[in-house]
């Protein structure tokens, strides 16, 4: 297909006689490469790609490349245009100062159905220039031109292969690319040299699941080494050693060893949708919730009494909390009209116990439609391993601590790695500077950082512990939102950081970030208008919602139970009715989460495929401190 792809490309520029006299032809040698054919013909490997756009796939023996003469190099410039929302032939060739009838001979097959938002285009552009505007001419010389070059990921490769076919570094791809840092999706528009469209939305990387597949070989290379290879597939040391422990004897040459499928996908944002109005009422839901009440460890508690044990027990508490939030949204479903059938048992479990098998067969659960719970999360594991024989959904709803994972577990909570990556993404799609002042006892955060953020610039501290103003100033920018990131419980560095960045409001835009909660920062010492005017910015599994149905809810827990409703009881109700409302549509409730996202009271639900297996919730808030004394989400 490609073969026949590049013949009928050949034929259309051959029928341009025009064109066809400032273009060349190619066949590719056994083992050569792009690198190779440009310095050949004394050309850019972009001008190959923008002529040859199937060779980002790869380029193979016996592929006949079109490649522009060294007179056309002298005379014009063949460059690549991407055509943008309500943009026409006529404009584009008024930009470009060429005729309309040369851009439809040029381009047969990619106008076919007509001029459509992201088609790309080839245009020669002669060397009077691109018209800017009707008024103005500007001359261009052949390298002026700066048009963007892609390459799309393919299964299996590397930084290192990517940046070896096109003759850079991988420093130089991750610049321009700041999304590859900590992993290099399959099927992302790797930009290699130019400029990215900044009106061109690109869509959110999340890893998507795929069929299990065997381990890839491969066959050891002379002068290998355990590092060499690990660094080349992206992977560590350890993991290429549990595949292969051969490998701790030595690495020798021809030693064909396993290395691990890792895949991740691009995928569009999905929508939040108020799933409330899409349900099916009918087909009864079963539901059982396995939630930590522990009656026999309390029945054999002789010595306190119930509202004794009420006082010393948090477990306990936050356990009937989540029960009582997830009682009203048993209610309020019904209320719907809703045919749920809601079975409460007793896990009866601690961190390393539970009763979980024996209430998966008593009370038959491998014919329930969903399972709430265990709270601790070995037992949530246990019962998605028990249950997946017959694909029975299982959500853990508290643990943020992710071991293993099964197909049919759905983790609802964010786990700390999920809620600080949201922070940097925040930052990056506003295109802030990003900028850090970590405390030297932080160590954990920094090396957090340096591995998973490394656009991350860090400013430096004196001797005496406190920001170092003018190195600061040198790491800001005029032109774009400064987010700097404080991690510290040194309230003499807090006072400092934030003193510091107020004193520069007046000439630069600034954001305080946390990554996580501070509680050093509840100090008396640290007023809060202070972080109101900074915009303090942090990362949080809930939102601050003044909703008509926010204010429902409260009513009508703080009615039955005569408090109003704590975090707790809350995620119960969020955990509980976001489920209800997800068995209760048309699809199967796998389906509603790949394809809608959901917000409740406080909480959101955005699940993900873990790429071990299951799915992870990816909902988390980005909030700021508003100078109104007011918590806000930031937009």
């Amino acid at each position: 297909m490609k073969y026949l792809f590049l013949i009928v490309c050949f034929f259309c520029f051959a029928t341009n006689t025009a064109f066809a006299q400032k273009s060349i032809t190619h066949k590719v040698a056994k083992g050569e490469t792009l690198t190779q054919i440009a310095k050949k013909y004394n050309i850019d490997i972009s001008d190959i790609i923008k002529l040859n756009p199937d060779v980002q796939k790869g380029v193979s023996e016996n592929t006949i490349l079109i490649l522009p003469s060294k007179k056309a190099n002298l005379n014009s410039k063949i460059v690549t245009h991407e055509v943008l929302a309500k943009e026409t032939l006529y404009g584009i060739a008024k930009q470009y100062n060429v005729e309309i009838s040369d851009i439809e001979k040029a381009n047969v097959d990619a106008l076919k159905e007509g001029v459509k938002i992201g088609t790309i285009l080839i245009i020669s552009v002669k060397s009077n220039g691109i018209k800017k505007d009707s008024s103005k001419t500007e001359v261009i010389k052949p390298n002026q031109i700066k048009t963007p070059v892609f390459h799309e990921v393919k299964p299996k490769e590397t930084k290192y292969s990517i940046a070896k076919l096109y003759d850079t570094t991988i420093e130089k791809l991750e610049k321009l690319n700041p999304d590859i840092v900590s992993n290099l999706p399959v099927g992302y528009n790797l930009l290699i040299s130019g400029e990215r469209p900044v009106n061109v939305p690109k869509p959110e990387i999340v890893v998507v699941e795929i069929p299990k597949q065997e381990n890839a070989s491969y066959t050891i290379k002379a002068k290998e080494t355990l590092y060499s290879i690990s660094t080349q597939f992206g992977i560590t040391q350890e993991e290429l050693l549990a595949l292969n422990p051969e490998l701790k004897n030595g690495v020798q040459e021809g030693m064909i060893i396993k290395l691990p499928v890792k895949i991740t996908l691009f995928e569009a944002k999905k929508p939040y949708k108020d799933l409330s109005k899409t349900i099916k009422t009918g087909a009864i839901k079963k539901l059982a919730m396995l939630l930590p009440f522990n009656i026999a460890k309390q029945n054999q508690d002789t010595i306190n009494s119930t509202k004794s044990r009420l006082k010393k027990d948090k477990f306990l508490n936050m356990t009937l909390d989540f029960y009582a939030g997830a009682l009203i949204a048993i209610d309020s479903v019904k209320k719907m009209g809703l045919n749920v059938d809601v079975t409460i048992l007793d896990s009866d479990e601690t961190k390393s116990t539970s009763n979980i098998s024996n209430l998966i067969q008593q009370n038959n659960l491998k014919n329930f439609d969903a399972v709430i719970g265990p709270f601790y999360q070995n037992n949530a594991e246990k019962t998605a391993e028990l249950l997946a024989v017959n694909n029975v959904p299982v959500i853990s709803p508290l643990s943020k601590d992710y071991d293993k994972s099964y197909p049919n577990l759905f983790q609802a909570t964010p786990s700390a790695e999920i809620i600080k990556n949201a922070m940097f993404d925040f930052m990056r799609e506003k295109n802030g500077n990003i900028l850090a002042v970590i405390d030297p006892k932080k160590v954990a955060i920094k090396q957090y950082i340096l591995e998973n953020q490394k656009d991350v610039l860090f400013a430096d501290l004196t001797e005496s512990g406190n920001l170092n103003v003018e190195s600061l100033k040198l790491k800001l920018s005029k032109d774009k939102i400064n987010f700097v990131i404080m991690e510290t419980e040194n309230t003499n560095l807090i006072l400092n950081t934030t003193n510091t960045l107020l004193n520069l409001l007046k000439d630069y835009q600034i954001r305080l970030v946390i990554l996580q909660e501070n509680d050093a920062l509840d100090f008396d010492e640290i007023a809060i208008t202070r972080l109101t005017k900074l915009q303090m910015h942090y990362p949080s599994l809930i939102r601050a919602n003044d909703s008509e149905e926010a204010k429902i809810f409260e009513n009508t827990f703080k009615n039955k139970n005569r408090i109003f409703p704590n975090a707790f009881a809350t995620r119960g109700f969020d955990v509980t009715f976001d489920v209800l409302m997800r068995l209760s549509q048309e699809v199967p409730f796998v389906q509603t989460v790949v394809e809608t996202a959901t917000e409740q009271v406080d909480h959101k639900f955005y699940y993900v495929p873990n790429p071990t297996g299951g799915y992870i919730n990816k909902g988390v808030y980005i909030v700021y401190y508003n100078t109104d004394l007011t918590i806000k989400e930031a937009k």
